[in-house]
């Protein structure tokens, strides 16, 4: 259902959250949003603040249409604190989460053709993380995601973060983690945003912002040319507006300090970064804050627009890039605990 809201410029920033839909179904936190053949698929989530059980249904918004369904797929994972890819053009892969009573480092599927969520299973060479949640996924390929962040439960978290290949085949329906050499400060809540470098042969990195105190983001992958051949979808109005947004004088140079539970969007060489929950302060630790890192030259700039708005808090939200405009979907509001049911996209004006 569509809602007729004035924009309104948030904090006089030139931006602004524009509400396009409003439904009971959407209403969850902590959940994956995938965008896959034109439609948004969320997963799981917690319903309200302080649930113990995650939700284990599935809903699907078709943006176009501005409506939203419950998928009657059975089998569908219940789960919560999990990351989801994008696979063939066909599969949704949810990677870990937590199903209510453990963190799990399993890979369930829907089959988006057939209808049907699926069970995959490991390869007798895989070394899997003790268990997942609050991590990141990141595609790189078709048949290649990196996941990162920390693992096990509170009593057994080690120090640092550890990097997984997570190998996926389709035709087998199987899956297969390798541990990477290398590790990173240990995260959880973060996200992440593969780019690619600045110069003549651009190649990619993998970045990490938040989850931890530190505010510089940590690289978790790096990537000659041509070596990764993944292709980002094209947004270049909003790329263009992204680039007059942070050339306009309007942005501090500040980047997120102690920030976990925000969403990260990838338009072009930004990384859109919003909400999330600071741990830099005791109280009011819900955010609204709308930052930018602009990798075009080297340094990478970060670029802060503060929001006026209270009613745009969001933690455990998700954000999502689909032609050519970002939605925001799902997270808990200022109390930390009412979910909001609404759609918006970001509007951006000079």
């Amino acid at each position: 259902m569509a809602v007729a809201v004035p924009p309104g410029r948030a904090g006089g920033s030139g931006w602004a959250w524009r509400p396009v839909a409003q439904d009971a179904l959407l209403a969850r936190a902590f959940h994956s949003c995938t965008e896959l053949q034109g439609r948004l698929y969320l997963v799981g989530g917690l319903l309200a603040g302080g649930a113990r059980e995650p939700s284990s249904d599935t809903v699907v918004f078709d943006p176009a249409g501005g409506q939203a369904v419950r998928l009657g797929a059975r089998g569908s994972p219940q789960r919560s604190h999990h990351d989801a890819a994008p696979v063939g053009g066909r599969w949704l892969c949810v990677v870990g989460g937590w199903d209510g009573s453990r963190r799990l480092a399993t890979v369930a599927a829907l089959d988006t053709e057939r209808g049907v969520w699926e069970a995959w299973t490991a390869t007798p060479s895989n070394c899997p993380p003790a268990g997942l949640s609050s991590h990141t996924c990141t595609r790189l390929s078709d048949r290649e995601l990196r996941v990162a962040g920390r693992e096990g439960s509170i009593r057994t978290q080690r120090r640092y973060g550890s990097i997984y290949t997570l190998r996926l085949d389709p035709n087998a329906r199987s899956y297969c983690y390798k541990e990477e050499g290398c590790h990173t400060v240990s995260r959880s809540g973060h996200c992440a945003a593969l780019l690619q470098t600045p110069g003549p042969h651009p190649g990619h990195q993998l970045l990490l912002f938040g989850g931890c105190n530190s505010a510089e983001p940590e690289v978790a992958g790096l990537w000659s040319h041509g070596k990764i051949k993944e292709e980002p979808p094209v947004a270049p109005h909003l790329m263009e507006q992204l680039a007059r947004l942070v050339s306009s004088g309007q942005g501090s140079r500040q980047g997120p300090q102690g920030l976990r539970h925000h969403s990260c969007s990838v338009v072009g060489p930004f990384a859109v970064l919003f909400g999330g929950e600071t741990l830099t302060r005791a109280r009011d630790t819900i955010c609204n804050d709308l930052y930018i890192y602009d990798t075009r030259k080297s340094p990478s700039l970060w670029f802060h627009f503060p929001c006026a708005d209270r009613g745009l808090k969001r933690v455990g939200h998700r954000t999502c890039l689909w032609n050519d405009q970002l939605y925001l979907v799902g997270g808990f509001c200022e109390d930390g605990r009412t979910a909001s049911p609404q759609v918006c996209i970001l509007d951006l004006f000079f």
